[in-house]
């Protein structure tokens, strides 16, 4: 009689006797099927639990080190900065080099150099013309004209202050001995000896350039003129109030659309001893890509969190179609019973297609792959009729 021994472990088991009948043997086979069965169902689960696994490992280092959004420019931010100052140290050290090499016969290395695109054409040009001798140089003879050429070197003006003196002659009437005078320039703060460009500037610095105020002032005192921190608040607050009716016009002009995109994305806060994460609001107005013939225009909005109180307030009245994220905070935007009238949801293709995007560029999801496709086949597609709309909008 044959027998069958197991192993396991290097151990050897006790030999199990073979069936001796037809049904014994049917049921040893069935047995073995199942058995087999739950080990393939086993190691079918092992593998998608580890191709799981590979994913979320390619997805956690392309967010490490991938092209990720705030991570992604940072790291190209100090990769720019230590590119330019590996550049700056190669062309000090040429420069050295040079000035020693003076009179000596040694052919020094020369750092290949990019082309030199032409200054901007835009751009006002000074001519200056160096004085020709009045005779020639070799044998004193008379000169005459034979071409020249223009050397272009780009130039700054440095910012300039002045005061600017508004004179108000007056005037009195010999037979009614009425004084006249004319009215007082505007000014865009009242009582304020601030000028528009200067405001301008302080504005742009602060709110363009993130230059906080006082560091503002260190700068216009070093250039001599003492400004204080409070003096700038006070004008930037004053800007903000006189500037109130022109947001209002735009936040009306843009709730005036029936169709808006909204977003939120982060900006860090400068808080007590740390930096918090605050969001900013927006919402644009644009159907010039779709044949529109309204200004685009986009109001924003702060705020300290993402709570979904805030695209409701901002929205609260607003009727219409709403292209956005999935974000849940818009979910009652949507809702039958909202007052006075649901929005209509409009899904963003661009929102949509980063998650697939995402997956699609690890190459391992084939499904991922084929959704981008399509996707940018509708968006190619939809960017041809929109043109099309334009073109003949515009009379083209």
């Amino acid at each position: 009689m044959h027998k069958i021994a197991a192993s396991s472990g290097g151990r050897v088991s006790t030999p199990m006797p073979l069936p001796t009948n037809l049904a014994e043997a049917h049921a040893l086979i069935l047995r073995q099927r199942e058995e087999l069965a739950a080990a393939a169902a086993r190691a079918s689960g092992a593998e998608a639990l580890i191709a799981h696994m590979k994913l979320v490992i390619a997805k956690l280092r392309r967010e490490q080190y991938g092209q990720s959004s705030e991570r992604g420019r940072k790291v190209l931010d100090q990769l720019e900065l230590q590119r330019e100052e590996l550049e700056a140290e190669t062309s000090e050290n040429a420069v050295t080099a040079e000035d020693k090499s003076v009179g000596v016969a040694v052919k020094s290395f020369a750092r290949q150099r990019s082309v030199r695109a032409p200054l901007p054409a835009h751009l006002p040009r000074e001519r200056v013309v160096v004085p020709a001798p009045c005779a020639c140089p070799v044998c004193g003879g008379r000169l005459a004209t034979l071409g020249e050429d223009i050397t272009e070197t780009l130039e700054i003006v440095p910012r300039q202050w002045e005061v600017i003196q508004t004179v108000r002659e007056k005037f009195t009437c010999r037979s009614c001995e009425k004084i006249t005078q004319p009215p007082a320039p505007f000014h865009a703060i009242a009582r304020a000896r601030a000028g528009a460009g200067l405001l301008a500037m302080i504005l742009y610095a602060k709110l363009g350039q993130h230059q906080p105020l006082n560091r503002q002032s260190d700068v216009y005192a070093r250039e001599g003129v003492e400004l204080d921190v409070s003096t700038l608040a006070d004008w930037v607050g004053a800007c903000s109030a006189t500037l109130a009716p022109l947001v209002e016009l735009i936040r009306r002009h843009v709730l005036a659309a029936d169709r808006i995109h909204g977003d939120d994305t982060t900006v860090p806060v400068l808080a007590k001893n740390r930096t918090v994460t605050g969001r900013l609001w927006t919402y644009v107005r644009d159907d010039q890509p779709f044949g529109g013939s309204d200004p685009p225009a986009a109001m924003f909005f702060y705020s300290r969190d993402r709570g979904g109180e805030h695209p409701r307030r901002h929205l609260l009245s607003w009727v219409g179609i709403l292209q956005a994220d999935a974000y849940a905070g818009f979910g009652e935007f949507y809702e039958a019973r909202r007052s006075p009238r649901p929005i209509t949801e409009a899904a963003c293709w661009a929102h949509g297609r980063r998650k697939f995007f995402v997956l699609a560029d690890l190459r391992q999801v084939p499904l991922a792959i084929e959704a981008v496709r399509r996707i940018d086949e509708i968006l190619f597609r939809c960017a041809g009729i929109a043109r099309s709309r334009h073109w003949r909008a515009n009379g083209g």
